[in-house]
């Protein structure tokens, strides 16, 4: 049994409503207003969750590291990849901030710390739940120091083994915190959809007994909708004000009316999805009476005659005998005329 884990006033897991985390990471581009309009965006989409990312350059990255490929062909810049980070950067007031508006309007606020400092300070503001990025799948130490606060991680997997999965789940649990979701992550900007690999969902799930979503970073709103189908209870995906504004993380993100799109169809499938008994609908009941055959005189059968195989069909409507007692019928003796294309019943034969 897959144990749920609870963030906020949402509950993760089978059977529960899929927990959708808006990903604003650091499309705000360092400007506190825009981060406030992507808050508002999410809520009208209808999210659980807004996340954004919290960092301090100088403690994530060398003053020289070079930038992905994505990054420089988004950015059009060959600047260095912290030069390109320190500018996205939101101050602790800032996010102190914007906390405090996100919760004002109902959404759960979470963001992704990058350094120990980071997460000191996500702690100290409230959050509710710590997501750890894929880059730090491998950071053992700095999951055992998050761990140790005690609260739920969300953790993606991007770029990682089934070994490295299960040694960064071992930390985890190691100083006593049981209650993490494993997210599926191709870390790939956008990700091509046949390197997605879905199924990996199902893997992750059987091979940890853990809560498994999905962090997605293909084009367009189909993956996330096609992983909810395969079990994902999470779904974290990136968005943007507007897809032309400048940063590395723009092009890869929703605009607005596809967020919404997105969660629309992701609740409706989650409606689709049930509860896995098999059993007929209410309006199948009522459908099956027409729908289904039953046993009928094929031609006229007169009173007192032997029926045998030649003198019976099957037709509808179904509110006669079913056809599977068509063999307890023939050799019996009819009690009445039965008129050809009439339904045969118990009380019409002896």
């Amino acid at each position: 049994m897959v144990k749920k884990i609870k963030i906020g006033d949402k509950r993760i897991g089978e059977n529960e409503s899929t927990f959708v985390i808006t990903e604003a990471g650091v499309n705000h581009n360092g400007d506190i207003e825009l981060a406030k309009k992507l808050v508002d965006i999410a809520v009208e989409a209808g999210a659980d969750a807004i996340k954004f990312q919290t960092f301090k350059a100088e403690n994530v990255v060398t003053k020289n590291a070079p930038k992905a490929d994505y990054q420089i062909k988004n950015t059009k810049s060959n600047e260095s990849q912290y030069d390109m980070i320190k500018k996205l950067e939101l101050s602790e007031e800032e996010f102190r901030e914007l906390y405090r508006y996100a919760k004002s309007k109902g959404i759960i606020f979470l963001s992704t710390p990058f350094d120990f400092e980071s997460a000191d300070f996500l702690e100290d503001l409230g959050v509710p739940a710590f997501k750890v990025s894929s880059t730090d799948l491998t950071n053992l130490p700095f999951l055992e120091y998050i761990a140790e606060k005690g609260k739920p991680i969300i953790l993606s997997t991007g770029m990682g083994t089934l070994g490295e999965i299960e040694e960064a789940i071992n930390t985890i649990k190691d100083v006593g915190n049981e209650d993490i979701v494993l997210l599926h992550c191709i870390t790939s900007y956008p990700v091509k959809f046949e390197s997605l690999n879905l199924r990996t969902i199902q893997t992750l799930k059987e091979a940890f007994k853990l809560p498994v979503g999905f962090s997605d970073h293909s084009l367009g709103i189909y993956a996330p909708i096609a992983a909810v189908a395969l079990g994902a209870v999470v779904i974290e995906k990136h968005f943007t004000l507007d897809k032309n504004l400048p940063g590395p993380d723009h092009k890869a993100s929703l605009n607005p009316e596809e967020l919404k799109e997105m969660i629309k169809w992701i609740r409706l499938i989650e409606k689709a999805l049930g509860d896995g008994i098999k059993r007929p609908t209410p309006k199948e009941i009522e459908i099956r009476k027409v729908a289904r055959r039953s046993i009928v005189a094929k031609v006229d059968i007169p009173k007192g005659a032997t029926i045998t195989k030649n003198m019976i069909t099957f037709k509808r409507p179904g509110t006669g005998l079913p056809p599977k007692y068509y063999k307890e019928i023939i050799g019996r003796r009819a009690r009445r005329d039965i008129r050809a294309d009439e339904l045969i019943y118990w009380w019409d034969v002896e």
